[in-house]
């Protein structure tokens, strides 16, 4: 195994580790490879325009182009030879047409995130109705009716193809005026790169799953915290995160160890350029396409007015900062007064890289480039352990009140599925607690006309007989609804940072009705064995959720885990329980943060198969459910 040193080793280069995560601008990397101006990286120079491709009919060739990004060359996915994807640019109201041709040497898919369209279209191998990948050489034909507008995009959804640049944006621009007004339009698109080959990057994660945080606490941090709290306190927090066996640090399983976080497809070092004219209000369209990375996003000296979340307006709101899961996409609004150069920064969640732009009236001006935050620490809320409660590693292990208990880390590392994502391979017949077949309504009456009350009324978390075993070393014993935290590293910090309490629809809610029934789905897994699970079951031994058109259905996400996940659901909206049922904005990407829970409800509304997955590539293997919707 590579041994853990401040610097990225391979293939004989040697690059600082500081150099490495920030990248190389693009006139070295192209020196570097002697490329003319045929190539993908004079292509992406060119890109700081933006490469988009509009109307209601497109061809996509799927292949592969050499990249640059660190100082080595590597192949990435590209789409007509760009990374990202040109920007897809269609009109709410007209038919859509795509030709995808695969020219890879492996099957392929497109996925159209957040786009409601039939099953047979959605794109996800296996899972969508009749679609089993496209094969290389061969063409698909996507035909589905644009429903919606906002803004969107598209990825791979076979093997880790996301991950080495098959994703792209997708605009829809609406029928009727908008709501609101600019003078200027960009996509920030923003993404993951390593230089690494996926498949390692999962392997090294089955054997050691911390193998990417160089973020653990010190000794300097041990005495800082003495500082400030007392040896007692210290003393005491210390003692129960080391009978726990956690890190308070356990913020991202991959970091800017082996990521180059990008920008429109720039490093930081070179950083991607949108130009204004002093007092234009410019659209800025935020797209989290990476594969592992969360980013914290703000704009010294600007405040930005979110006006979308998901592509669904909401009722403005003006924050200095707002946090972007995996997936997710928001559309702000910032008008700048002066003739003045500002960075677009985009930190990692573990604070460990950024992605970088640049606001500037003069291609010549750049504007500094903050500091990275302190690296974050979770706390006891981030375990489920809110108003004193602990949070149990084993069921039959007693434990003290506000005291955390030992993880059962001595069993060997059980390896859940094979890392390709073509799930037409995957066994789905076997059991798993299915909570689809029972009403839990524990919240069926509840008014819900603040998001306090939603904490007032709940019952105890119970938790499913599959959760216990070796697979499993968490189990949140009281998970609150915390929506209007802004999450771990963003607490306090001095500035307005958006939550989803802010987020309010500017229409009434699409379905008033109460909920049919709960579903309640805990996400569950084994960080050092690296096992994801929902209900304690992986995907491969999970039986489908089967649900009927029509009915109403509450979904609740219990995480037992430290770790946020992004939960995206395909071919339906999902109507996110704020603690204002008049005004529920729609999403198509929920973050569960850690040791917490949220609800949200679902019009079912589309028949056939359906995917339903945490976001983060890693986990997806195993925390994915088929969602199967029938008429009986």
């Amino acid at each position: 195994m590579v041994s853990k040193l401040d610097f990225h080793h391979t293939e004989n280069v040697c690059v600082p580790r500081r150099r490495f995560v920030q990248g190389l601008a693009m006139g070295s990397a192209i020196a570097a490879l002697g490329l003319g101006s045929s190539s993908v990286l004079a292509a992406a120079l060119r890109q700081q325009g933006q490469n988009v491709l509009r109307g209601n009919q497109f061809d996509l060739i799927l292949g592969e182009q050499p990249v640059n990004f660190t100082g080595v060359s590597r192949k990435a996915t590209t789409v007509n030879g760009s990374l990202p994807a040109p920007i897809l640019r269609w009109r709410e109201g007209e038919d859509i047409t795509l030709r995808v041709t695969n020219m890879l040497l492996e099957t392929s898919s497109i996925h159209w995130h957040g786009i409601i369209l039939p099953s047979a279209m959605d794109g996800v191998p296996g899972i969508a109705t009749g679609f089993n990948g496209i094969k290389p050489g061969e063409t698909f034909m996507y035909k589905f009716p644009a429903i919606q507008s906002g803004t969107y995009w598209y990825h791979s959804h076979s093997g880790f193809q996301e991950q080495t640049g098959l994703y792209g944006a997708i605009v829809i621009d609406p029928k009727e005026p908008e709501p609101f007004s600019y003078d200027r339009d960009y996509v920030v698109m923003l993404s993951d790169w390593s230089d690494e080959d996926p498949n390692n990057i999962y392997a090294k994660l089955k054997k050691l799953s911390h193998y990417y945080n160089f973020n653990e606490r010190t000794h300097s941090d041990l005495m800082a915290e003495i500082r400030e709290k007392g040896a007692a306190k210290t003393w005491s927090d210390r003692k129960m995160w080391n009978q726990m066996r956690m890190s308070q640090r356990d913020l991202s399983d991959v970091t800017g160890y082996t990521y180059t976080h990008l920008m429109n497809g720039q490093t930081p070092a070179d950083g991607w350029m949108g130009v204004f004219k002093r007092g234009e209000k410019i659209r800025l369209r935020f797209i989290n396409g990476s594969a592992m990375t969360f980013f914290d996003v703000r704009i010294p000296g600007l405040k930005m007015t979110v006006v979308s979340a998901d592509g669904q307006n909401v009722q403005p709101v003006s924050v200095d900062e707002f946090r972007i899961g995996v997936a997710e996409t928001y559309d702000v609004i910032v008008e700048p007064k002066d003739d003045i150069a500002y960075t677009l920064f985009a930190q990692s969640i573990d604070r460990s890289g950024y992605a970088r732009g640049t606001l500037t009236p003069d291609p010549a001006l750049k504007a500094e480039i903050p500091e990275m935050d302190p690296v974050p620490n979770l706390t006891h809320g981030d375990m489920g352990m809110a108003h004193g409660m602990g949070h149990s590693m084993d069921h039959d292990m007693p434990m003290g009140a506000g005291e955390g208990m030992q993880m059962d880390h001595s069993q060997h590392n059980m390896p859940d599925s094979n890392p390709m994502m073509d799930h037409s391979k995957h066994n789905m017949d076997m059991n798993q607690m299915d909570h689809s077949q029972h009403n839990m309504g524990s919240m069926d009456a509840m008014p819900m006309n603040k998001a306090s009350d939603m904490n007032d009324q709940l019952k105890p978390v119970k938790h499913a007989a599959t959760e216990y075993g070796p697979h499993v070393d968490m189990r949140s014993d009281n998970p609150q609804y915390r929506l209007d935290d802004p999450g771990v590293g963003l607490r306090n910090n001095g500035r307005r940072v958006l939550t989803y309490a802010d987020l309010k629809n500017l229409r009434t809610s699409f379905d008033m009705r109460d909920p049919d029934r709960e579903i309640e789905l805990h996400l569950t897994g084994n960080m050092v064995r690296y096992m994801w699970s929902i209900n304690g079951v992986k995907f491969a031994d999970a039986e489908p959720l089967r649900w009927k058109l029509g009915e109403l259905i509450r979904i609740t996400f219990v995480n037992d885990t430290m770790m946020n996940h992004p939960m995206h659901l395909h071919g339906m909206w999902s109507d996110l329980e704020t603690g204002d049922n008049q005004y529920l904005p729609r999403k198509h990407t929920v973050v569960v943060q850690p040791g917490s829970r949220i609800s949200y409800r679902v019009t079912v509304d589309a028949e056939g198969g359906w995917a339903y997955h945490c976001h983060l590539l890693y986990h997806m293997l195993g925390m994915f459910r088929k969602v199967e919707v029938s008429r009986g």
